[in-house]
């Protein structure tokens, strides 16, 4: 006889977290996991080590916490986007598991330096700006307080090309961040999934007489699953981020192989896996239009399969399916979602439309990143008739019974219906992503007051009047671990002495912060702390630039995507405005500064990479030019990511929030300014509006065109000539630009810029220009007192507890997940 065995319990007994044991883990991951010792080692080798002994340290919570949520069947949130900018992770692995100071005795002890093994990290650049960059900071809150997530994306081989700036222009290379090994990463072959495109629909009678839908003769494409643990910050919560990377279904095709065909019989393989390859493939040719289609349906579908697999796992009823699962859309990307989860209950579970359409709406959210219709997502019916022949057959249905439902409601109004349409009717006839998320989902929000409100009067202003109640606002954060308490080690350092630790997971908490403007001795130490930030930063622009800058003069950052309308071309025309008043009166009292410019423009963007010459032809003269001093530098920061913007927010004194009022969402390059201690100078755009209402108008710089102003002076016919010949300054800038002052050996190079300016001035920057510069000279005349230059900067940290992640991670939770979170204080990891 057989005697059963017991199930053993699992014991909650975790990996030495002593200074001791990470000593001891590193030296056994070196010599078992990678074969090395002291001798053959490389410094990725040891920077892989250490990876993976701080790796094991999240497995364990990583298991406990899944084993958790399983047992409880809790409400799973899945947050689903194209991006995650997830950059570096072992700093941040590090801090959330309360590592920091014991690792660093540790490779003490061994001869290693931590910082040079960080430094060996290549930034997962999965995600383009601000939409990736956000998403991470979202999954690093839900962790912090404890809700059960998951994050869903694609694993792009390449992500984000690497930028060179090669005599000014920017040269693209691919960014093979997989080339030396993911040590974050596991391989879950066993939760592949196959991803359907093309075929035909087939429609059949079933056994019950019923009507039913079959899709077939595809071609499938595998899903296979990589899974990165995501630390919460010392309370042994560790979520998941799923990154979905494409497989064929076939190595080759042994018909080909066995005739000779060696390219023939791997094209499958090669074509499948292109799906997967590089992140924003360029959509100005129709294969690249096809691709991205292809990019959204394959991890949405990919996602929707697994959502579905681990619901079954612990329910029956799919009537409760939006009881245990929330699924938030970030921007209109994943909208595909929405359709395929419609032909699964459908097709696969045979649920009735009526039945399928309300689990639907009550599991779907909508966060909408964008104000300019333009930006809006839309594809041609005919890619969709080719690659999703099903899916546009919902898509229609959708259509026609909501605007049954709109016609009934406001009976006789065709141009509603045509204005509200998922179809754009036209040549060619487009599907209109975004109104597909909006009718498929229960909530849609909007990332800041002001955009939301732009959303609910202008851009989507009749869905509005249709569902008032789906639409809400939830103003973008970003997470004060990666922000401040790792970013700026200094900064944090000198508040956690000062007010204790508990704003690190509560940034509210830094409103204590506000006395101490009137305590002299601790104004003095805000100011060092700063001033090391900016020694460090200068000695890294020396190092990889080899331009020399004045840690004392003010360091004015613009870093951000380059587009036209964040105007990095104003930023521009300013810097040739202080250049051109000392070369007139090298005399003249004025603050040194030193302007530091960061971002990519995309590949197929011509006039954002010509903007990026012209700022570096600009800087080439001016930090050439001997006459000024010094008074004057400019640096192009190449390469712009995650890993560069923690060197750089510390260190900057000015942040640069220019955008044309009204085409800013939100922005969370100000809030990370704001929380190390920068000052803003900005329109009233985005989230400028709030930061100004938080900090008080006093403690801001702002300028230019309001919203109302932008839009009457569009509706009345803006002549950007007038504010030209109003503005000598500015003609004479326009006229050196002209006259090839900042091109003397490319002539006419920068003539589309000057077309851009004095034609259509789409996004305002004459009418801008001498507000912009008349603010400037208020900020030079503030930074010249130091004592008011620096109660400033403390009331800018000190009222910066809105803008944690966390806050708008809890309200997600209470206004849209319908989840319990756990906002705890910090206290020590269990060891």
């Amino acid at each position: 006889m057989v005697k059963k065995q017991k199930d053993v319990a699992w014991v909650n007994v975790y990996k030495d977290m002593t200074t001791r044991g990470v000593e001891r883990s590193f030296l056994s991951k070196l010599q078992y996991s990678l074969g090395k010792d002291k001798y053959t080692a490389t410094l990725n080798d040891d920077f892989m080590a250490l990876a993976i002994a701080i790796r094991d340290r999240l497995i364990e919570r990583w298991i406990d916490t899944q084993q958790r949520y399983h047992k409880r069947n809790a409400k799973r949130v899945y947050y689903l986007s194209m991006e995650f900018l997830i950059g570096r992770l072992l700093g941040n692995n590090m801090l959330n598991l309360d590592l920091w100071d014991k690792v660093k005795e540790a490779m003490d002890r061994l001869g290693r330096d931590v910082e040079v093994l960080r430094e060996c990290e290549t930034d997962a650049g999965l995600g383009n700006g601000g939409l990736g960059r956000l998403a991470a900071c979202f999954l690093d809150s839900m962790a912090m307080l404890s809700i059960p997530a998951h994050g869903y994306g694609i694993r792009y081989e390449y992500g984000i090309f690497n930028q060179r700036i090669v005599n000014g222009y920017q040269v693209e290379s691919p960014e093979e961040w997989l080339a030396k090994g993911n040590p974050w990463e596991f391989q879950r072959a066993e939760y592949n999934t196959k991803v359907k495109f093309g075929g035909r629909v087939e429609t059949f009678t079933d056994s019950r007489g019923r009507l039913r839908t079959k899709w077939v003769d595809t071609d499938d494409v595998l899903a296979m699953p990589y899974d990165i643990p995501v630390a919460g910050y010392k309370n042994n919560i560790v979520n998941t981020l799923r990154l979905w990377s494409a497989r064929s279904t076939e190595e080759f095709d042994l018909k080909y192989f066995n005739s000779g065909d060696y390219e023939g019989a791997v094209y499958q393989k090669v074509f499948s896996e292109n799906i997967s390859k590089v992140l924003y493939p360029n959509d100005n040719i129709s294969q690249g239009k096809e691709l991205r289609l292809k990019q959204e349906y394959f991890f949405t579908a990919a996602s929707i399969a697994d959502i579905m697999r681990r619901f079954k796992e612990d329910n029956t009823n799919l009537s409760m399916f939006s009881e245990k699962v929330a699924i938030q859309l970030n921007d209109t990307h994943p909208s595909l979602a929405i359709v395929e989860l419609m032909r699964i209950l459908i097709d696969d579970e045979h649920l009735e439309w009526d039945d399928a359409w309300r689990i639907v709406t009550e599991t779907f959210a909508y966060t909408n990143h964008t104000v300019m219709p333009e930006a809006l997502e839309q594809w041609p019916v005919t890619a969709l008739e080719t690659l999703l022949p099903r899916h546009l057959q919902l898509i229609y249905e959708i259509n026609m019974r909501f605007l049954r439902d709109v016609a009934i409601s406001y009976p006789g109004d065709i141009d509603l219906l045509r204005r509200v349409s998922l179809i754009e009717e036209g040549e060619p006839k487009k599907i209109r992503m975004a109104y597909l998320a909006i009718v498929g989902s229960h909530s849609i929000n909007g990332v800041s007051e002001l955009h939301t409100d732009i959303v609910k009067t202008q851009v989507f202003k009749d869905f509005y009047n249709l569902f008032p109640e789906r639409f809400n606002n939830k103003t973008n954060g970003i997470t004060p671990r990666r922000w401040l308490k790792k970013a700026n080690l200094g900064l944090s350092a000198l508040i956690t002495e000062t007010i204790g630790e508990k704003w690190v997971t509560d940034l509210y908490e830094l409103d204590k912060l506000t006395p101490l403007t009137k305590d002299k001795s601790f104004c003095a130490k805000w100011i060092e702390v700063k001033k090391a930030n900016k020694v460090f930063l200068a000695e890294y622009i020396r190092k990889n630039t080899g331009i020399i800058v004045n840690p004392e003069s003010m360091f004015d950052v613009h870093i951000k995507r380059i587009h036209e309308y964040k105007r990095q071309l104003l930023f521009g025309l300013f810097i040739i405005s202080e250049y051109l008043k000392l070369k007139k009166n090298p005399k003249v009292d004025s603050v040194p500064r030193t302007f530091i410019i960061g971002g990519k423009a995309a590949p197929g963007y011509y006039l954002a990479k010509l903007i990026i010459k012209f700022l570096n032809s600009v800087a080439d003269i001016i930090n050439r030019d001997r006459s000024i001093s010094d008074r004057i530098k400019v640096a192009f920061m190449e390469n712009y990511r995650v890993s560069l913007a923690e060197k750089i927010f510390p260190a900057g004194n000015l942040s640069e929030q220019i955008s044309t009022a009204g085409t800013e969402a939100s922005g969370t390059g100000c809030m990370k300014f704001m929380v190390n201690g920068a000052l803003t100078i900005g329109t009233l755009d985005g989230s400028n509006v709030e930061i100004a209402k938080a900090v008080g108008e006093e403690n801001i710089f702002i300028f230019g065109l309001r919203i109302k102003d932008v839009e009457k002076m569009r509706s009345g016919g803006y002549n950007p000539r007038e504010f030209i010949e109003r503005s000598p300054v500015l003609a004479e800038i326009i006229h050196l630009i002209k006259t090839n002052f900042f091109s003397p050996v490319e002539y006419g190079l920068f003539e589309p810029i000057v077309e851009s300016l004095l034609g259509q001035d789409r996004y305002f920057i004459c009418a801008d220009f001498d507000s912009y510069c008349a603010t400037q000279d208020k900020v030079s005349g503030v930074y010249n007192n130091v004592n008011d230059w620096t109660v400033k900067s403390i009331l800018n940290v000190a009222k910066s507890g809105k803008f944690s992640s966390d806050r708008t991670v809890m309200e997600y939770a209470k206004d849209i997940w319908n989840v319990p979170y756990h906002h705890r204080i910090p206290g020590d990891i269990a060891s």
